[in-house]
C-alpha cells in the first residue's frame, strides 16, 4: 500500500520537534510494509527533497526564500489573522501544496491520500483527492478544530472537506466529540498519533521539589494558572518552564509580580534530548493547558515515569485518569492546583506509583505500532468504501 501525507508541519531533519509524531506514524507504517511519501512546506536552509529516516520527504515552495514563515512555529493562524503579507502568503501555500502534491500523486500512485489537519492540507486533499480520484483521509489534531470553533465562517470549508473524507479520524475522545458539534453528521474514528516509546525513558533520579512546565508561552497552554498556583503553595518549590511564544514577556511580569522570579528558571526552547533529561528529574510535570487535542507532553513525561498534574480539559484525560495514572485538576481553579503541587511533594511515592501506571498505559495506547495498525486498517477501509 501507498499513502501520501500532505501537512504543514513535518521534522526538518532527523530528531526535529515539529509534526515529529507524524514521522513516527510513517516509520511504523512502512515496517508493515506500507510505503508513506510526505509534502511539506519548505524553509530556509531545506532541500526540495530528500529522505528523512527512510521517508520520502517533498517539500513545495510558497514564498522567496526569507519569507516563507508560516510553517514550523506553531504560528500560522496568529500570523494569518494579524499580516495581509500573511494572508496573501497563505494563498500561494495553497496553491503550491496543491502543485507539489498533485504532480508527486501522478509520479507516486497512492492508495490513498492522508491530510493532517483539515486546514491548510485537508483543503488541498479534498480537491486533489476528487480531482484524482483518490480516497482521503483527514485527521484533525486540535489546533484545525480550535480554528473552526473560534472562526464560524471556516465551518463550511470544513464540513466540506469532512464530506469529501472516506474517513476522518481525531486524536482524542474530547476532539471526536467537539467535532460533532460542529458537524453532527460525521462520524470520527479515535486514532492517536504516535509517541517516541524508545526515546522517553526513566533514568535517573529526581530532584524531590522541582516542577517542569513545557509548551508554548501561550494562553491556551495556561502557564498563568501554574505561576499563580506555584505562588499559593504551602511548601518551596522551584519551577523549570521549557518553551517560547507571545506571551514571554507578559508570563515573566506576572513571575515577578507574584515574588516568585527567584523560583522560576526560563529556558526558552530546548533541544529534545535536554527536555528529556528534564523530563527525567522532576518532581512532576504540570500540564495546565485548555482544550488539548491529546496532550503529548503528558504522554512524554509519563514515559519517562514522572508524575503528572493537568487540567482535566480536552485530550488530557485520555492520558490521564485522575487517581489511577496522574492528577486531574478542575481547570482555572488555583487552589486545586497548589493542592495538588503540594500533594506530590507530600506524597512522592504515591506519585511515583501513578506515573508506574501511566507509562503501562502510555506504552500501550501510544506506540508507534499501536498506531500504525489502526491506521492501516483504516486506510483499507477508506480503499474499499471506494471500490464498493
Amino acid at each position: 500500500m501507498r499513502v501520501l501525507f500532505l501537512t504543514h508541519s513535518f521534522p526538518r531533519f532527523s530528531g526535529d520537534a515539529p509534526g515529529s509524531f507524524l514521522h513516527r506514524l510513517a516509520v511504523a507504517l512502512k515496517a508493515i510494509d506500507i510505503e508513506v511519501h510526505v509534502i511539506a512546506p519548505a524553509a530556509e536552509n531545506l532541500s526540495a527533497r530528500e529522505d528523512i529516516d527512510g521517508i520520502h520527504v517533498e517539500r513545495f515552495r510558497y514564498a522567496p526564500r526569507g519569507l516563507e514563515t508560516l510553517a514550523y512555529t506553531g504560528n500560522m493562524a496568529q500570523e494569518v489573522a494579524g499580516s495581509w503579507s500573511a494572508r496573501f502568503f497563505l494563498t500561494t501555500f495553497l496553491g503550491a501544496e496543491f502543485l507539489r502534491a498533485s504532480w508527486e500523486t501522478r509520479a507516486f500512485k497512492p492508495d490513498v491520500i492522508h491530510a493532517h489537519w483539515w486546514f491548510p492540507s485537508g483543503v488541498v486533499a479534498m480537491s486533489l483527492a476528487g480531482f484524482l480520484r483518490v480516497p482521503l483521509v483527514t485527521t484533525l489534531h486540535g489546533t484545525d478544530l480550535r480554528l473552526a470553533m473560534h472562526v464560524r465562517a471556516s465551518r463550511p470549508v470544513l464540513r466540506q472537506v469532512l464530506r469529501r473524507s472516506r474517513r476522518v479520524t481525531t486524536v482524542s475522545r474530547w476532539l471526536a466529540s467537539e467535532l460533532k458539534t460542529i458537524a453532527p453528521d460525521v462520524d470520527p474514528l479515535v486514532a492517536p498519533m504516535p509517541v517516541a516509546i524508545e526515546r522517553f525513558v526513566p533514568h535517573g533520579s529526581r530532584e524531590s521539589n522541582r516542577f517542569l512546565f513545557a509548551g508554548r508561552l501561550n494562553k491556551q497552554k495556561g502557564l498563568d494558572h501554574l505561576l499563580r498556583a506555584f505562588a499559593a503553595m504551602k511548601q518551596l518549590a522551584l519551577l523549570d518552564v521549557v518553551g517560547e511564544g507571545s506571551d514571554d514577556a507578559t508570563l515573566k511580569l506576572l513571575a515577578s509580580q507574584l515574588g516568585i522570579s527567584d523560583r522560576v528558571t526560563w529556558h526558552g526552547q530546548l533541544k529534545q534530548p535536554d527536555l528529556v533529561k528534564m523530563y527525567q528529574s522532576a518532581a512532576a510535570v504540570v500540564v495546565p493547558s485548555v482544550d488539548e487535542g491529546l496532550g503529548l507532553v503528558a504522554a512524554e513525561a509519563l514515559l519517562c515515569e514522572t508524575p503528572v498534574i493537568a487540567f482535566r480539559s480536552g485530550g488530557l484525560t485520555d492520558i490521564v485518569e485522575h487517581e489511577r495514572t496522574g492528577i486531574l485538576v478542575t481547570p482555572g481553579v488555583t487552589t486545586e492546583l497548589a493542592q495538588a503541587l503540594d500533594d506530590v511533594l507530600e506524597s512522592p511515592e504515591r506519585a511515583h506509583d501513578l506515573a508506574v501506571a501511566g507509562r503501562s498505559h502510555v506504552l500501550a495506547t501510544l506506540s508507534p505500532e499501536t498506531a500504525a495498525v489502526k491506521y492501516a486498517d483504516i486506510y483499507r477501509d477508506a480503499i474499499g468504501q471506494r471500490e464498493t
